[in-house]
């Protein structure tokens, strides 16, 4: 078949998800356009790592690793790029599934020898049944999905979202891999925009660098009761604000609020309009929608507040080493010049 081989990293930490990891191995081995392989990282649970290991013993497609490096999804996701041996290394959520012509639309993408990178489209799949009333469409991400002010189609974009996106290795050998101490780390605090930082990281090593999401890639995301709540709503663009912080400071506040002052100021906006709206002609969780918004947007600023003083007092580095070439580690800081 033309085009690049695909490796699939899925990140896996608890055996909680035990079906749903394995639905995901599933959808990436039906898919239209095959995976050259499947990596199975194990995030420091060696229980889960022995389950899976008999699990697929006889399926040759299939490989269990252990996380080599500390704790968290960013170390995770570099064990599994060293491990690799597609020229495009593509990543799934352990609790989501791939459509059929997943790979397909990546491996398309990069039919253009200048992308480096190509997302897709992640569709909710709640817990409930359906969305809640009061969930606005514009914080989908918060529940780590496309979220409405995306532009639609296959479009250039800043950085991918990290659970449904793929790298050419070249990238990883231009810009290293993905920063700890930005991304999740089991139960703690979900922190996020490791792959924010890693493509702004990636576009100053390779200016020529093209980034795109292709709508048609679609997986689809579970999410669970307890995050369908507010108090995680809440809580998780307080961590939004406080990641978004750290990669400011990392990368620059142009490079790492670029995005976001469009989505506050335009699309925001319009969706407290839609809400008040729906809320006058007496439509369900309208009112709701737009206390939202209002509400994600002041946690998120706290968050980014309280994260940029920490980051100025700590300094704000984050080890990025590169993966599967040999060269020693580096760290990517604020007044590093390795960002221009």
């Amino acid at each position: 078949m033309s085009g690049p081989d695909i490796s699939v990293v899925i990140c896996v930490y608890t055996e909680d998800r035990w079906e749903d990891i394995l639905a995901a191995v599933s959808s990436v081995r039906a898919q239209s356009r095959p995976a050259l392989e499947t990596l199975l990282v194990v995030d420091h649970n060696e229980p889960l790592r022995d389950r899976l290991t008999r699990q697929y013993k006889d399926a040759g497609d299939v490989r269990v690793l252990a996380n080599a490096g500390p704790r968290g999804l960013s170390a995770g996701r570099n064990t599994g790029i060293a491990a690799s041996r597609g020229e495009v290394v593509a990543f799934l959520d352990d609790d989501a599934v791939a459509e059929r012509d997943w790979l397909k639309h990546f491996a398309e993408g990069y039919e253009d020898p200048r992308v480096m990178a190509v997302g897709g489209r992640t569709v909710p799949i709640w817990a409930s049944g359906r969305r809640p009333a009061w969930f606005p469409e514009e914080f989908d991400w918060v529940v780590g999905c496309t979220y409405r002010g995306l532009p639609p189609g296959r479009v250039r974009v800043r950085n991918v979202l990290g659970g449904n996106a793929s790298f050419r290795r070249s990238a990883f050998d231009a810009a290293g891999g993905f920063a700890t101490g930005i991304g999740r780390d089991g139960d703690k605090r979900p922190l996020g925009c490791e792959e924010t930082e890693l493509c702004i990281r990636l576009s100053r090593a390779r200016p020529d660098a093209v980034l795109l999401i292709d709508d048609r890639a679609v997986i689809h995301h579970r999410v669970p009761e307890a995050r369908e709540r507010f108090g995680y709503f809440r809580t998780r663009t307080y961590a939004e604000g406080l990641s978004k912080a750290l990669v400011a400071r990392s990368v620059g506040v142009g490079k790492g609020l670029e995005s976001e002052r469009r989505y506050t100021t335009r699309v925001l906006p319009a969706g407290v309009a839609r809400g008040l709206r729906d809320a006058l002609l007496a439509r369900p969780g309208g009112a709701g929608r737009a206390g939202a918004i209002v509400a994600g947007v002041v946690t998120a600023a706290g968050g980014y507040l309280v994260g940029s003083i920490r980051a100025r007092r700590g300094g704000a580095a984050f080890p990025a080493a590169p993966v599967g070439t040999g060269r020693p580690g580096r760290t990517h800081g604020a007044a590093g010049s390795a960002h221009g």
